[in-house]
């Protein structure tokens, strides 16, 4: 096969390989840049791979990085852009079931693909189009098929997290696991756990976010594999009713998680607990809880004005994706009109802060204070009072009052 136009993120990366090529080596695009190039996805980075050793690749351009030479990576820098290649290797000794405990460079291509994880993803793409495939890998993209290269249990012992990769494929290009490769994962499956949760989590993301979320996590269920997840081995009848859901249109992290977060139906402290057990940031967390009782609102037509300000308005929008999973969702145009009409949207906005309390209306310092603000925000939100400075002082002194 041979692409006959190459997409524009290749074209300034063609003369690096062809000065290799002119050096007497062979260099390629490899990997995913290839495979959704055959797909017509869009692609995000390119890789490189080469017969060149590193230090080849050092005496042919005179401006590299070594950023990963142990590995046989170096960086290029042609005019301000860094591309990286990587020398053709083997690797052996997988004892933490993720990195090699020892690599060597080789001269072939093959033996180099060989490693790779799926066929679709061990596809070679020389500078002038010609595309490189020794294990079928066009043909499994035909079929819309994820398979290992070789035997699979030998792909999920060098790199656990394959099995993952694997689920997220199914998901993001809608394609089915192949049947060996789907036992491998099952039979294997406890090795996740020897996986980083991070890793864990980057790739259970993009399995929530893919073009066909229910795919994968059909495939999660079935090779057990949401069992080696945190905290998900005893949620399989909840993660089983996300493969009800439809519109399955999100497009953050953050509403990913709510979707999970309202079939689990955890509480606060709960959903805080168990999105620190997955190591997501704190901003995330903050946004999630924020999301959460939105979606219930919504589906509930209670979305106060409270809860409005609370929430703010880009959070709101994806509170409403989010409903709309669940089969109820507000026009888009309505509930942004909803959260404008707000008479403030943030506390910036009231008409008076805690300095002007203590001074004009003699509230003390302290807790108590902080509750005078929140009631004043309060009647304000519900338009009981208005964002009017001498009207807010005149209320915190009798709040004030009333408290002593």
């Amino acid at each position: 096969m041979k692409i006959e136009k190459l997409p524009a993120i290749f074209e300034p990366a063609r003369p690096i390989l062809q000065r290799i090529e002119q050096a007497g080596f062979e260099a390629y695009f490899v990997g995913g840049c290839v495979r959704d190039t055959i797909l017509g996805d869009e692609i995000h980075d390119i890789d490189i791979a080469t017969s060149a050793y590193p230090a080849e690749i050092k005496h042919i351009f005179t401006r590299t990085v070594d950023t990963g030479i142990e590995h046989g990576t170096v960086m290029i820098l042609d005019h301000g852009v860094g591309y990286e290649t990587t020398t053709f290797r083997t690797e052996s000794g997988y004892q933490d079931f993720r990195r090699p405990d020892s690599v060597t460079f080789v001269r072939s291509l093959a033996e180099d693909l060989r490693r790779r994880d799926f066929t679709i993803n061990a596809l070679a793409l020389k500078e002038n189009g010609e595309v490189i495939d020794l294990f079928d890998g066009l043909g499994d993209l035909k079929r819309h098929l994820i398979k290992a290269v070789g035997e699979p249990a030998e792909r999920f012992h060098e790199d656990a997290l394959r099995m993952m990769r694997a689920v997220r494929f199914a998901s993001k290009l809608d394609f089915q696991i192949d049947e060996k490769t789907r036992q491998g994962i099952q039979e294997n499956a406890p090795l996740l756990e020897k996986i980083a949760i991070e890793r864990i989590r980057v790739e259970f993301e993009k399995l929530l976010l893919g073009q066909n979320p229910t795919a994968g996590l059909k495939d999660l269920l079935v090779t057990d594999l949401y069992r080696y997840c945190p905290r998900l081995a005893d949620q399989k009848t909840a993660l089983e009713r996300l493969l009800d859901l439809k519109q399955w249109h999100l497009k953050t992290e953050a509403e990913a998680w709510a979707v999970l977060m309202q079939v689990i139906r955890f509480d606060h402290p709960q959903r805080n607990a168990f999105l620190k057990a997955w190591k997501t940031s704190n901003d995330l967390i903050s946004d999630v809880q924020k999301i959460v009782p939105a979606v219930q609102a919504i589906l509930n037509d209670q979305l106060t004005p409270k809860l409005l300000f609370d929430t703010g308005d880009r959070l709101l929008l994806s509170a409403n994706r989010v409903a709309a999973m669940f089969g109820h969702s507000l026009e888009e145009l309505d509930l942004r009109d909803r959260y404008q009409a707000l008479p403030i949207k943030s506390t910036k906005e009231l008409a008076v802060n805690g300095g002007q309390l203590i001074k004009l209306a003699h509230v003390k310092p302290g807790p108590k204070m902080g509750q005078i603000l929140h009631q004043l925000q309060q009647r304000v939100l519900d338009r009981s009072l208005p964002n009017d400075q001498n009207a807010l002082l005149a209320a915190a002194a009798q709040l004030a009052k009333e408290e002593d």
